[in-house]
């Protein structure tokens, strides 16, 4: 394990820098080998995951499968597709240039540092390591420690399937943090909560380092009167409760017509029953929240508006039941903050002009959700409102799509990642120009006497 003392941090850095300079990472078949070492390390490693992700979250085996394990398929698309992304891409050049070529090269960057948060605490560490590995970077992995058990599950893997010199993980908490992102790293990605991504890209500032920075917050979820109701409740069930509600994605609140939202909050109670029966303490399938500071903190919301569904908790176990609230004012803190947890306030509109201004009143959020049929309103939403992503008819699922870019916009982010947008992230765009030794003309050399008019009518 590598310790958070200045020394072994810079000594690691500059190792990896050393490895780095010997070229070996820019071969592409030296790529495709470790995104195949990453993805049997994981394979090797499944009931590991699983038990950590147990202990660190009470996560169900089944969702830690499809959330966290299932970063493969992430694996899987950058060997598929690497070869067409490294491969130089022709660029067009004017006719003023008919003796040139032109192209973009894609070169890794370096030495990288990524971040990672608790709620998903694997796969929000591997699905960045996957680009930066297929750009061609050696990593510098600081796993949350809010999430203990992954966090020391990922130090033994990376440590016994990776050389240090190109996959290091960097276990402690904030003094760990600060060491690190006191060095100079040539891209830090980030992945956590607005207030310290903001101390992440001061410090990022220091070394003039380019940050990616996965946020958050409150993320709306609009449902019009013309669903599939009975589809609509199972699916925004899923997306909010699934590992307890403490997902970046999760709808953080509904905004529902008011001509369904009583059978809505019907269909919603009737879903939460199916998926966790009367009791959801005694499911199986149901997370518990990371820490006691994040229990209170939620705890604490369930004293705003009038609870309909859930609202039982279990301190000792830091359980909190999934929980859907009426009657919620806009001022109050669970209306102002990003909730982060198995609590979702429903208000009603009766104009969908009303719920988009409510929108955008509030800072551009990491996804937006629209449950409609009608294809004039889901067009309208999305040019009349900003969000890092959109999900039309259903929640979360776009996140696991390869080929879109995942990212926020505003306060909810910078940059994106997953697929090629992760290629991209940790590579630099190098332009190439080239010129040909068969002709050379003189219109542009000195002395410039009578050429004027020339290079007018050019630029005209």
């Amino acid at each position: 394990m590598i310790t958070a003392e200045s020394s072994n941090i810079t000594e690691l850095i500059q190792k990896q820098r050393q490895f780095f300079q010997t070229g070996k990472t820019k071969d592409i078949a030296f790529r495709i080998e470790k995104l195949k070492t990453l993805k049997q390390a994981i394979i090797d490693n499944e009931k590991a995951i699983v038990q950590a992700l147990h202990g660190d979250l009470h996560k169900p085996e089944f969702e830690t499968y499809a959330t966290e394990i299932g970063v493969i398929k992430e694996i899987d698309y950058a060997i598929k597709n690497l070869h067409s992304w490294t491969k130089p891409k022709k660029a067009e050049v004017s006719l003023d240039f008919f003796s040139y070529s032109a192209k973009i090269c894609s070169e890794p960057l370096g030495v990288v540092l990524i971040i990672g948060p608790w709620n998903y605490p694997f796969n929000l560490i591997i699905a960045p390591l996957v680009g930066a590995i297929a750009a061609g970077n050696c990593s510098i992995l600081k796993p949350s420690e809010i999430a203990p058990h992954t966090s020391s599950l990922l130090t033994q893997m990376m440590g016994k399937y990776f050389e240090p010199e190109f996959i290091a993980v960097v276990e402690g908490g904030v003094e760990a943090s600060q060491k690190l992102l006191a060095e100079k790293f040539d891209h830090i990605f980030f992945t956590g909560g607005t207030a310290v991504g903001k101390i992440v890209m001061t410090a990022a500032a220091k070394h003039l380092t380019p940050v990616t920075l996965e946020l958050g917050g409150k993320s709306p979820c609009i449902v019009d009167a013309d669903v599939n109701l009975e589809h609509t409740v199972r699916r925004i069930t899923w997306g909010k409760f699934i590992n307890a509600g403490q997902t970046c994605v999760a709808p953080d609140y509904l905004l529902v017509d008011k001509k369904i939202k009583q059978d809505l909050l019907n269909g919603l109670k009737k879903s939460l029953t199916e998926f966790y029966g009367d009791h959801p303490a005694n499911s199986p399938d149901y997370a518990r929240i990371i820490s006691q500071k994040h229990y209170e903190r939620l705890a604490n919301f369930l004293n705003q508006g009038k609870v309909i569904a859930g609202g039982e908790t279990k301190p000792e176990e830091r359980y909190i039941a999934p929980t859907i609230i009426d009657q919620v004012s806009l001022t109050d803190p669970v209306m102002e903050e990003e909730i982060f947890g198995p609590i979702l306030p429903v208000i009603e509109y009766t104009d969908i002009t009303e719920a988009i201004a409510l929108i955008n009143s509030k800072p551009k959020p990491l996804a937006l959700y629209l449950f409609t049929q009608n294809k004039n309103l889901q067009q309208r939403v999305l040019q009349e409102t900003s969000s890092g992503g959109v999900c039309i008819n259903d929640t979360v699922m776009h996140v696991g799509v390869s080929s879109l870019p995942f990212g926020g916009v505003g306060d909810s982010g910078i940059g994106s990642y997953h697929g090629k947008a992760g290629f991209d992230t940790f590579s630099h765009h190098k332009s190439v120009l080239r010129n040909s030794f068969w002709l050379d003309l003189k219109w542009r050399y000195a002395p410039y006497k009578d050429k004027l008019s020339f290079l007018k009518r050019l630029i005209g």
